[in-house]
């Protein structure tokens, strides 16, 4: 047999130090590793949150400006709206008149259609005067 040589104390926690320090720096590598990963990931995620803010507040000028939009055109169309609520109450009133009056024809319902029918046509015939003086 050939003898074993005798390990010295200190070689033994030269060798365990020796191990201790190897798993300890694989350790650090690793941990390096996951911690530049986890910044490249924070970079990213911090970059979809500033094209997001972005994005929402694009949006949200793009919202203001259609608000401002339609604010000036509700008040531009504000005249003609009334305009025409004025002439649609003109237009229900002869409606009222024209349902309200006896048949023209008694007795013969499309006889009498006819008639206000021909009121009616004689009536758009004649010119209509505007507030401009216009027709």
């Amino acid at each position: 047999m050939i003898p074993l040589p005798t390990l010295s104390p200190i070689l033994i926690a030269l060798a365990i130090s020796l191990a201790a320090n190897g798993l300890l720096g694989w350790a650090y590598l690793g941990q390096r590793d996951d911690t530049a990963v986890a910044k490249t990931a924070l970079r990213d995620m911090e970059g979809q949150r500033d094209g997001i803010r972005q994005a929402a507040s694009a949006c949200s000028d793009s919202v203001d400006d259609l608000r401002e939009l339609a604010d000036k055109r509700a008040r531009d169309a504000a005249p003609a709206r009334a305009a025409a609520a004025s002439t649609a109450q003109g237009h229900n009133q002869r409606a009222d008149q024209i349902l309200a009056a006896p048949a023209p024809v008694p007795g013969d319902v499309c006889a009498s259609a006819q008639a206000r029918v021909d009121d009616w046509l004689k009536s758009r015939n004649k010119p209509i005067r505007t507030e401009s003086g216009a027709n």
